[in-house]
């Protein structure tokens, strides 16, 4: 099979990309895929061999991200590969941020299908996630509904997929509830690929209380480090605030502001951007993480991060995300979103009991290894086979 993948690839700090490269390491080292077309973004070079094993790898870097020409330049690829199968790895913006350039590029999908090639596309996220507007701003709310709908209208376009394989049962059974999409799959994000045990003991000094990500819209701080007080208060514990990470790109200045409002509390450390190098450090000193999200439309990429370095880990009791986490094997504590005294008994529960700090760290890293990057590139290699089935029955007919 000559397989296209139309995905951010540079390796950057941006999940889409993380997303994209392993996977496409893995598809390459399929028996299945005898060429791999990476079509991507104008931008580093790729961090890939032109050839995996027996697979050759081809690579087209054709996209600029605020450019109306992508839909063309990814047509001109695709003519000139041919290939057999093309795999989308998408997310709202992944062909621009000019309006223009999302409207087009989400007609790729459907372009590439009435010429007869089997398409998936991936999404990670609910397209209809807008961001946080101010309900009093009236124009902020004329733009928020014209948005929404545009929004509605391009998911509508996309779902002429063949396949539309998402991330979450929770926005797969939102999209079909809605679209009465019967064209969905769904395919989790990898857990990582098994690594020696890790130590569960903790290390000497202060327990470090960890949070990680980007802040501000989805996830705040404000009630983590007032749980973490009340915590100093209640107990006899040296305990450690550690917050890694950067503002969402949507909420400038965020973290700046917490700094700020806490610059009076002791043991509050903010790392800033935490490069790939240091990420394994931050989590191996923690004794514990907080996802402190403050809305159900979250990935589960930093819970599946924590679960990897074997940490107990805290989230909102959010009912949805709690089971959806809890049915992939993960183990959790939780509390009442936005309550700080929920959240500080949440924390005391496994700071002063070791022995269950261990098993629910000990229980997610046995679940960080049951799906690996190779397990889910061979998912979609056979939504793929079932494609090709399709419409050779089709043409028979």
């Amino acid at each position: 099979m000559k397989l296209a993948f139309i995905s951010a690839h540079p390796y950057s700090i941006a999940t889409l990309n993380k997303y994209g490269l392993r996977l496409a390491k893995q598809l390459a080292q399929k028996a299945e895929v005898d060429e791999l077309v990476l079509i991507s973004d104008q931008r580093d070079p790729i961090q890939l061999d032109n050839k995996i094993g027996k697979c050759k790898i081809s690579i087209e870097q054709s996209r600029n991200s605020n450019s109306s020409n992508n839909i063309f330049n990814i047509y001109r690829n695709i003519v000139k590969h041919q290939p057999d199968a093309i795999l989308f790895n998408f997310q709202f913006n992944k062909t621009g941020y000019k309006k223009l350039s999302v409207v087009l590029g989400f007609l790729l999908a459907l372009v590439f299908r009435l010429k007869g090639i089997p398409t998936i596309v991936i999404l990670h996220k609910d397209l209809e996630d807008t961001a946080s507007i101010n309900d009093n701003l009236l124009h902020e709310r004329f733009l928020y509904n014209i948005d929404s709908l545009m929004r509605t209208g391009l998911t509508k376009v996309l779902l002429q997929a063949d396949t539309i394989a998402l991330t979450s049962e929770k926005y797969m059974n939102i999209v079909r509830e809605k679209y009465n999409a019967q064209n969905l799959i769904q395919i989790p994000q990898e857990s990582f690929k098994a690594i020696p045990e890790p130590n569960f003991d903790l290390p000497n000094g202060p327990k470090k209380i960890l949070t990680f990500g980007k802040f501000g819209k989805h996830k705040k701080v404000e009630a983590f480090i007032e749980a973490i007080i009340k915590l100093r208060a209640s107990t006899n514990q040296e305990l450690e605030i550690v917050i890694a990470g950067t503002d969402h790109p949507t909420t400038p200045g965020y973290l700046a502001g917490i700094m700020k409002q806490y610059d009076h509390i002791k043991n509050l450390t903010f790392t800033g951007f935490v490069d790939e190098e240091n990420v394994a450090k931050n989590f191996k000193e923690s004794t514990l993480v907080v996802l402190p999200y403050t809305s159900e439309r979250v990935s589960s990429g930093m819970l599946l991060k924590a679960a990897f370095y074997g940490k107990a880990v805290v989230i909102p009791n959010f009912k949805d995300l709690a089971l959806n986490i809890k049915k992939q094997g993960f183990a959790v504590d939780v509390y009442e979103p936005g309550d700080v005294d929920s959240l500080a008994n949440s924390l005391k529960c496994i700071i002063v009991n070791d022995s269950y700090r261990r098993t629910i760290g000990e229980m997610n890293y046995k679940a960080s290894c049951s799906l690996p990057m190779e397990k889910i590139a061979q998912l979609y290699l056979d939504e793929f086979q079932k494609l090709f089935r399709a419409k050779m029955n089709l043409n028979f007919v």
